[in-house]
């Protein structure tokens, strides 16, 4: 997701979506444990969306408007 697509959405929505994108990594972590992952990437792609998600939060949090 992009962070333009996070700030069209309500807090409660995003909070909602970065605890499904923190299961969804722990299971990715998961298979790569289990050597089940066939595209690693898709671990770094989470991890930048979790990341875009809380600086959405905390531009909220600040008052910041982009």
């Amino acid at each position: 997701m992009k962070a333009s697509e996070f700030r069209n959405l309500t807090t409660a929505e995003i909070e909602q979506k970065i605890a499904g994108f923190k299961e969804e990594l722990f299971n990715l972590r998961f298979q790569l444990a289990t050597g089940q992952l066939d595209n690693p990437t898709q671990i770094r792609d989470i991890r930048k969306s979790i990341a875009r998600a809380k600086t959405v939060l905390r531009e909220r949090e600040l008052g910041i408007s982009s």
